[in-house]
């Protein structure tokens, strides 16, 4: 072999081992990777003051629907469902299918800091009554329709903002179908498949002794 050859070899070489470290992921990004997909409560319920919201305040002061990172072992539902009750202590029931998807782009840790898309699925969550939450400082409160969307707006992005209150919109629209489909006399009553949310079943899954789990708002 030549030396223009060798020469031609190493840089082939090291090429090759930058490429397969670019593509490699390691367990830290597989961590964060598996964080970038979450589960939300809409919780509503239909009163004296007609249709309302319930919303929580994060960390950060916002307010948001509760939520969280999809559970090991859990649905969609059921880590939407603990999450409800976790935040909110919310009991009612939780619809198995989510009825909306948004999503929320937070700035990665990697040194080109690029943006991760975190996918939040949406549940639907009609609340038969409410408990002190288990966490604290979450602040949970009832809102309007136009309220808590002017809520979900204050002091973020205006898409993110405007993402937050869509999900509103379709959450009005749902509701509203799913009431005249129940008290429709020609039409069936609606059959959705909903998880109770209740202190049995809620305890049965919530790990009490489990650390604090990080949350992306």
């Amino acid at each position: 072999m030549h030396a223009g050859d060798s020469r031609f070899s190493t840089r082939w070489a090291f090429s090759q081992k930058q490429e397969s470290l670019a593509n490699f992921v390691s367990l830290k990004q597989l961590r964060r990777l598996r964080g970038s997909e979450q589960v939300a409560a809409v919780c509503y319920r239909i009163g004296k003051a007609g249709l309302e919201f319930l919303l929580v305040r994060t960390r950060g002061r916002h307010w948001t629907f509760p939520k969280g990172s999809v559970e090991s072992g859990l649905t969609h539902a059921q880590a939407a469902a603990l999450e409800a009750f976790e935040e909110a202590g919310v009991h009612g029931r939780i619809e198995e299918t989510a009825f909306a998807r948004y999503i929320r782009l937070k700035t990665g840790r990697n040194r080109r800091g690029s943006e991760l898309e975190v996918v939040i699925n949406a549940h639907l969550c009609e609340v038969s009554r409410l408990e002190s939450p288990e966490e604290t400082n979450r602040n949970p409160t009832w809102f309007s329709a136009e309220k808590a969307k002017r809520k979900l707006r204050e002091e973020r992005a205006a898409d993110y903002g405007d993402d937050l209150a869509r999900i509103v919109d379709r959450a009005v629209a749902r509701i509203q179908r799913q009431y005249r489909a129940d008290h429709s006399s020609t039409q069936p009553a609606r059959k959705a498949e909903i998880i109770q949310i209740d202190t049995a079943r809620v305890s049965a899954v919530t790990i009490k002794t489990r650390k604090p789990r990080k949350r992306l708002r």
